[in-house]
């Protein structure tokens, strides 16, 4: 089965060209020695290995910049399969369509060393022909994220065929975000992020940021991608933030613990607590009497008011 990914060329694709006529993609981050024989089949044992580089390359970075880079890495250099579908940005509004082709391979001395051989057809996607969800999701900070979750429009633009177009969402308050229905979790979650300041949780924590860029969004860990990764203001709190688009059960609540102490045991500084809040349409008994016993994860319902816009 193929996957979807959105991957980045350097930062702001200054290294586009050279990857589109080099047929590669690649990390770097100052970790300039071959990994072959060095990927471990999870991200956290190499995260534990090169986080502690990584520092000390960068002491003036946090535990949850290390992290990032080397989920980068690992991402890049070890989880994409050969036939993973990639969308990368040329730095002129449209994104090539790639494919990858082969294992990893280290270029001594050269920019981002740690690569994967990639076809690049020539095939590009105007970021304005892609739906608002799509458009967030290539947006989204960092290296590389997972898309897969518009898997059927990447083939419809590829295939040439005509794009979703999005409907206007309308809260009580106004035009938000133009946005499809929260039928998926992506959308919701897009939804968000885009609109964090004016939820409860915008008052006392900040999506997580670095060098002024949100890198809280889609937070990989070993046990999967956290939705998002926020800290409070007085930057003594982590809070993981889970989101499901129609009723919770009780299962969430062993998976953001899980994501709870991924985060306590590899991101969290000395004398940084972590929080968890799970966001959902709606709850029942079996999760209520499940959270009453994990004082640290809290409950939130959304709500969105619709209104029909004449055209």
């Amino acid at each position: 089965m193929k996957n979807y990914y959105r991957v980045m060329l350097g930062r702001k694709s200054m290294h586009a060209r050279e990857c589109f006529e080099g047929g590669f993609i690649g990390t770097d981050f100052g970790i300039h020695e071959d990994l072959s024989g060095k990927l471990p089949e999870s991200v956290r044992p190499f995260n534990r290995a090169y986080a502690p580089i990584y520092l000390q390359l960068h002491p003036e970075k946090s535990k949850v910049a290390a992290g990032l880079a080397c989920a980068a890495i690992w991402t890049v250099s070890k989880m994409l399969r050969p036939g993973d579908i990639l969308l990368s940005p040329d730095g002129t509004g449209r994104y090539r369509v790639g494919a990858i082709e082969g294992e990893y391979w280290y270029a001594t001395g050269a920019v981002l060393p740690h690569r994967r051989t990639v076809i690049w057809h020539d095939i590009y996607i105007d970021r304005a022909a892609m739906s608002e969800p799509l458009r967030n999701s290539t947006g989204s900070i960092g290296t590389v994220s997972n898309i897969n979750v518009h898997a059927e429009e990447i083939e419809s633009l590829i295939g040439g065929l005509p794009a979703i177009s999005p409907q206007p969402i309308m809260t009580s308050e106004g035009l938000v975000e133009d946005a499809v229905a929260f039928g998926m979790e992506k959308h919701l979650e897009d939804f968000l992020v885009a609109n964090w300041g004016q939820t409860e949780l915008g008052r006392d924590w900040e999506i997580y940021a670095d060098e002024g860029e949100l890198v809280g969004q889609q937070f990989p860990t070993d046990t999967g991608a956290l939705d998002i990764l926020a800290i409070s203001k007085d930057r003594k709190r982590l809070l993981v933030v889970e989101l499901k688009k129609g009723r919770a059960s009780d299962a969430v609540v062993g998976q953001i613990l899980r994501y709870m102490g991924y985060v306590q045991e590899e991101l969290a500084e000395a004398g940084q607590t972590v929080e968890g809040a799970v966001i959902a349409l709606d709850d029942d008994q079996r999760i209520r009497r499940a959270l009453a016993m994990v004082p640290a994860v809290r409950f939130y319902r959304y709500r969105v008011s619709f209104q029909l816009i004449p055209a």
